[in-house]
């Protein structure tokens, strides 16, 4: 693909084919995503690649501990819920989400079945869980590269025929997540990306989510008009 292809092309997979993602595909893809940029060439990410019996097993702890009311975990921090505009937004994916896939608003049922969806890491095959070192929590760079690599890493996956969604939904319950990955406890658990081939017939993998114009973005100071 062209790089224009790789970025207007891309979108969030939530629907997966049961069909097995190469380990060296996979390698190849991060290897990629790690020519990412980093402050001061720190490079702080690292990658928790897990399918099979673990994975199956993270799903099912995350999935019984959240059905369980047991309080989320999550290590990486929260913030406070999206107000104004940032609301809308997210309410406005959600509504394209739930269009897709015909779930009205009053069925409880297909809604929870969706939550459940994203506590099992939507499915697919694999789940790459990034962490970075401890030492660095306090850092503000940290963040901002763990985003970097991350964004690089669908972006490649993308451009070799591989659709992912980045989430929290599936890292909610981090003991879980940290006894079956194998996660060190020097590391904090950040992001989680569900990876595989996309399921062309599942109606959200249709969806295209709105963008803001580049007017809205953008502020272009001393050019001339």
């Amino acid at each position: 693909m062209q790089f224009d292809d790789v970025i207007n092309g891309r979108r969030s997979i939530r629907g997966y084919l049961d069909k097995p993602v190469p380990k060296e595909l996979i390698a190849e893809v991060l290897s990629l995503a790690m020519r990412s940029p980093s402050s001061m060439n720190c490079q702080p990410w690292h990658f928790h690649v897990i399918t099979g019996e673990p994975l199956d097993r993270i799903r099912a702890g995350n999935t019984e501990r959240n059905l369980a009311g047991v309080p989320h975990s999550r290590e990486f921090r929260t913030g406070h819920a999206f107000e104004g505009v940032h609301r809308d937004r997210q309410v406005g994916v959600a509504k394209q989400l739930f269009s897709a896939m015909n779930i009205a608003r009053d069925d409880k049922a297909a809604r929870l079945d969706w939550v459940m969806r994203g506590f099992r890491q939507f499915d697919a095959p694999v789940c790459v869980i990034i962490t970075y070192d401890r030492e660095l929590a306090d850092s503000d760079d940290t963040p901002f590269d763990c985003g970097a690599v991350t964004t690089m890493l669908v972006n490649a996956a993308w451009s070799r025929g591989l659709g992912c969604v980045i989430n929290s939904q599936g890292i909610m319950q981090s003991p879980v997540v940290r006894e079956h990955a194998g996660i060190p406890d020097g590391q904090v658990i950040m992001k989680a990306v569900a990876l595989g081939w996309p399921d062309e017939s599942f109606p959200a993998n249709a969806v295209v989510s709105e963008r803001k114009s580049l007017e809205e973005a953008a502020v272009f100071v001393g050019f001339d008009d």
